[in-house]
């Protein structure tokens, strides 16, 4: 009998215990101001994630600046060419009924 009662603790301490380890028990979470590619850290989301490209043009934006910057190569130019600034946007006026390129260079 005492041998029924020893196991029977046992048992219940067990329970106890692991009832205390699923509680008290948490994943691990991402640590801020860790770096990241491109940018100088702090930020769970890349500081240029690039919008839209086709070879011939480039949409990116800067989290850090709130910018959206436009980028396309010459008129009738190769893909491939150099992909110049053609223009960028300040996010901060999104919701705004007018937005206006704060830099536009476009080839006439």
């Amino acid at each position: 009998m005492n041998a029924k009662k020893s196991l029977s603790l046992a048992v219940a301490t067990a329970l106890v215990v692991l009832v205390v380890v699923a509680l008290c028990w948490q994943p691990v979470l991402a640590q801020r101001g860790t770096t990241v590619v491109g940018g100088a850290g702090g930020s769970a989301s890349p500081r240029y994630p690039v919008i839209d490209t086709e070879g011939h043009n480039l949409i990116v934006t800067d989290n850090q600046t709130n910018t959206l910057y436009f980028y396309t190569i010459d008129k009738d130019a190769k893909i491939g060419s150099d992909l110049k600034l053609r223009g960028s946007v300040d996010l901060t006026q999104v919701g705004k009924e007018v937005i206006k390129p704060t830099k536009v260079n476009i080839e006439k």
